[in-house]
C-alpha cells in the first residue's frame, strides 16, 4: 500500500532571493551602479567581470527598468541597508489613530473645557478626533443643543485642527469629525 505525499508540506524546492544575483541575472545588457564605477549600459559579461575584480556581487536591482539596472555591492551588505531603509520609512509613516470624545446635549462647561483640552493634545500628536454627542431617551428632542455644543467644539479647536464634515446624525448620535492642520 502506497502513501499519499502531505499536500500542506509539500517541498517546493530552495528558497528564491528577492533579487537575481551574478548568474542568474538574464539580460544581455545591464545598466550598472555602484561605488568605484561608472554609471553607464554594459554588457553582462563585462559586468560580471567588474563585480568578480572587485570581490563583491551583481545585484539586480530594477528588473523592469530597459536595460535592467544592476548594482555591484556585496549582497548581504545591501540587503541589511535595504532592511534598515525600509524599518525607518516605517518609524517615518506613523499611522494616525481616531480618537473618541463623547459629550451629552447637557455637558457642563467644565467637563466641555476638560474634553476640549484632550482634544487638543490628541490633534497635536497627529491623531483625528471624532466628537458626538449621545442623546438618550427624550434628548432626542434636543437636537440643536447638541449641533450647538459641536461647533463650540470646533471654534475651540480652530487653531488647531479643521472640522472634516458639520455635525451630522447618525442613529441617536450626532457626529463631528476634527482632522489635525498641516504643519509649516
Amino acid at each position: 500500500m502506497q502513501r499519499k505525499p502531505n499536500q500542506k508540506f509539500q517541498y517546493r524546492g530552495k528558497p528564491q532571493n528577492e533579487h537575481r544575483l551574478n548568474n542568474e541575472i538574464t539580460a544581455t545588457e545591464v545598466r550598472l551602479i555602484g561605488e568605484g564605477i561608472e554609471p553607464a549600459v554594459y554588457s553582462l559579461q563585462q559586468a560580471l567581470a567588474f563585480a568578480q575584480e572587485m570581490g563583491v556581487d551583481l545585484v539586480e536591482v530594477s528588473p523592469n527598468a530597459v536595460p535592467p539596472v544592476c548594482r555591484v555591492i556585496e549582497y548581504k551588505k545591501f540587503l541589511y541597508e535595504k532592511k534598515k531603509k525600509d524599518k525607518e520609512q516605517k518609524a517615518k509613516s506613523k499611522q494616525s489613530e481616531v480618537k473618541e470624545i463623547r459629550f451629552t446635549p447637557n455637558t457642563d462647561e467644565h467637563d466641555f473645557d476638560f474634553k476640549s483640552k484632550h482634544a487638543e493634545k490628541f490633534l497635536l500628536d497627529g491623531d483625528k478626533v471624532k466628537c458626538y454627542v449621545q442623546f438618550k431617551g427624550r434628548a432626542i428632542m434636543f437636537q440643536e443643543r447638541g449641533e450647538l455644543l459641536l461647533l463650540k467644539f470646533a471654534e475651540r479647536l480652530a487653531e488647531i485642527g479643521s472640522l472634516e464634515s458639520m455635525p451630522k446624525m447618525e442613529g441617536r448620535r450626532m457626529i463631528a469629525i476634527f482632522t489635525p492642520k498641516k504643519k509649516k
